[in-house]
């Protein structure tokens, strides 16, 4: 191993590095485990037991909250994530220790998971609702306001035909759809406490080669952030209120310790 090699992996934290192995390995797992038990499990997705279901599906369980920040949907999904993780999380590890890094890096992460859940609650409720109306009185009519948002879910026949039977099947597939994964929860928390230790550190973004203030940086972020949840574009499917979400438990958390005189 080359000296550089040797000074750049010495250089990461503990844990920081860790995080990055731990995700790099998962990635991999996701990538090769299913080719590997196909002969066995034709229809085998890491995602779909890792990943963060809604709480009322049946794949649902209380371990997704942290195991859905370890996968991720794509190698750039990944290695962005990570890149982050290296970039912020490095400085802050250095600055809590890494126990306290590592409680905040999980904390965050869950909080996101959280929010991310209580989204999805405000989103199908109404829907959900309808659906039971739906299957008490046997017919779908009770669905036609929703046709159109049906329609981008499932294939289905006319609803006014649909029986008890199958819009409890109907019902299942919508709980069992949503499921969200990555890190970006924590990788926002990092971010938030990045730009509260250090706010005149300066960021460069790619796109943009301004050097920007890192309080600003991290202010125009959440910003953008909270736009896109709200307006919700079409096609977009980045769990934006879940990355707000990593950025408020770890508001709470730096207050917390600032007022115990512990943050730093």
């Amino acid at each position: 191993m080359s000296p550089y090699r040797s000074s750049f992996l010495g250089g990461i934290p503990v844990i920081v590095k860790n995080l990055l192995l731990i995700n790099l390995f998962v990635w991999l797992a996701d990538l090769l485990l299913p080719q590997i038990v196909s002969s066995v499990l034709p229809q085998f997705d890491l995602s779909d037991y890792l990943g963060l279901h809604y709480w009322a599906s049946e794949r649902f369980n209380a371990l997704q909250l942290i195991s859905y920040m370890f996968m991720h949907g794509s190698f750039s999904h990944m290695f962005f994530n990570m890149f982050a993780v290296y970039m912020f999380g490095s400085a802050l590890e250095h600055q809590w220790g890494g126990a306290r890094f590592l409680f905040y890096y999980l904390l965050t992460g869950v909080g996101a998971g959280v929010v991310q859940e209580i989204m999805w609650t405000m989103e199908y409720q109404s829907l959900l609702s309808a659906l039971d109306e739906a299957i008490s009185l046997d017919s779908g009519v009770a669905l036609l306001p929703y046709e159109a948002e049906l329609s981008k879910m499932l294939k289905f026949p006319d609803l006014r035909y649909l029986g008890a039977s199958e819009l409890s099947h109907m019902k299942e597939l919508i709980l069992n759809a949503p499921v969200t994964v990555g890190a970006s929860g924590s990788v926002f928390g990092l971010l938030l406490a990045f730009g509260w230790l250090y706010p005149q550190a300066e960021l460069m973004l790619l796109f943009l080669p301004i050097p920007i203030k890192a309080r600003l940086f991290v202010a125009l972020y959440a910003v953008a952030e909270l736009f896109l949840g709200v307006a919700n574009f079409s096609g977009d499917n980045v769990a934006h209120f879940a990355h707000l979400g990593g950025m408020i438990f770890g508001y709470f958390l730096i207050l917390y310790w600032r007022r115990r005189g512990t943050l730093y």
